[in-house]
């Protein structure tokens, strides 16, 4: 396997060692034409492929598939390559470089502006679901609602700022990821028990030994459980 050497080294390695993993989706006229002109071009990668070794002598790609793709299509022996080391989050953040995966936040921290910043890459993506949200209502909505306890994403859809469930909630999943800390042993903050369901509010007043559960609706139920 790689030495503490190899790492970070730019190598000339045989096209014949490296496994191209998943490959590049880029259209085949790209990958063609782009071989054209590395073949008329002194036929050397000045873009490094960035692989991992994955035992001797052979390696495995883990970013700049499309340079990798583009030598095989050229006919190339060898491909320059910048060896990286064989962590998970090597892998990950090479593919994010080397712009093969859209990167994604934690909205339980995020900032107003990440929030602002990834919700509008989503409205302006071709034919996004998102189009029609309004931007600053949205952030504003998400921003200062209790994300810090979502479980899911399903809260935004109360928020009433365009995402509504299914494929419009889904898309969200593209840059955002949550992380959500533990509700407080006692929630009285009417913002936070908006965004829970009326099964859970039923077992949090429950607890509390509210009376008459059974013919509360959702507002009744934050009503009690908020004091007032």
């Amino acid at each position: 396997m790689s030495s503490l050497s190899d790492i970070g080294n730019l190598m000339h390695l045989y096209l014949d060692e490296i496994d191209p993993d998943v490959g590049t989706d880029a259209p085949e006229f790209l990958i063609k034409a782009t071989a054209h002109l590395l073949n008329q071009n002194g036929k050397r990668n000045w873009i490094p492929v960035i692989v991992k070794e994955i035992d001797e002598d052979k390696y495995k790609v883990v970013g700049n598939s499309f340079i990798y793709a583009v030598a095989e299509e050229a006919g190339l022996d060898r491909v320059w390559c910048i060896i990286a080391d064989d962590s998970d989050e090597t892998t990950e953040i090479t593919k994010v470089l080397a712009g093969e995966e859209i990167p994604k936040i934690n909205l339980s921290k995020a900032s107003r502006d990440e929030i602002m910043a990834a919700l509008q890459y989503l409205i302006e993506q071709p034919g996004s679901l998102l189009k029609t949200v309004k931007l600053p209502l949205a952030t504003n909505r998400i921003d200062e609602a209790p994300r810090q306890y979502w479980k899911t994403f399903d809260p935004i859809t109360s928020l009433k700022c365009g995402i509504t469930k299914g494929k419009k909630l889904d898309a969200l999943k593209q840059v955002f990821y949550l992380t959500p800390q533990p509700m407080p042993d006692t929630i009285t903050d009417i913002a936070i028990l908006k965004t829970m369901t009326t099964a859970d509010l039923k077992k949090i007043a429950k607890k509390r030994g509210i009376a008459g559960l059974s013919k509360m609706k959702k507002d009744d139920l934050i009503e009690a459980l908020s004091g007032g």
